[in-house]
């Protein structure tokens, strides 16, 4: 059984890109990283994924360095490589090359005690589309609340 415990969601993500498909990936990170981690100091603020030479790399994701790392706390936006097989990456730089997408970093959840990153291959939204998904959460809330009271 696996157990799974959100540390971080990006709420923008949903906001500003159509999200499509969803992977899971781990990341190489440092001791006082994954400490970082765990106590929930990460954000995702204009953070991405790239791909280069065969590897994914998330850049200017920020994890606080960690209260009692001392000299072993590194840089807090530094690039960090993505664990995914070889044959994704090939497929995922294919379709960002070809067809207008982007890779966004979703969600950081531990897994079984690993740090996993939820990236989704995304497709970015106009204006008149974030205004119609605003309507679409509006409507669906009118509609629960009605319901609640009957």
């Amino acid at each position: 059984m696996d157990s799974i415990k959100v540390v971080a969601f990006n709420r923008r993500a949903a906001h500003d890109y159509f999200l499509e498909d969803r992977f899971e990936c781990g990341m190489v990170l440092t001791g006082t990283e994954i400490k970082s981690i765990r106590l929930g100091k990460v954000q995702f603020q204009d953070s991405y994924i790239t791909i280069r030479k065969g590897e994914a790399w998330v850049k200017m994701l920020h994890i606080s360095p960690y209260k009692y790392g001392n000299i072993f706390n590194v840089d807090e936006t530094r690039d960090r490589k993505l664990l995914l097989h070889k044959l994704e990456i090939q497929r995922l730089d294919q379709k960002v090359r070809l067809k207008g997408y982007t890779l966004i970093p979703v969600r950081i959840y531990l897994k079984n005690g690993k740090a996993k990153l939820e990236v989704a291959l995304a497709k970015g939204k106009n204006l008149h589309d974030k205004r119609e998904s605003q309507k679409e959460r509006d409507a669906k809330r009118e509609m629960a609340k009605a319901l609640k009271r009957y």
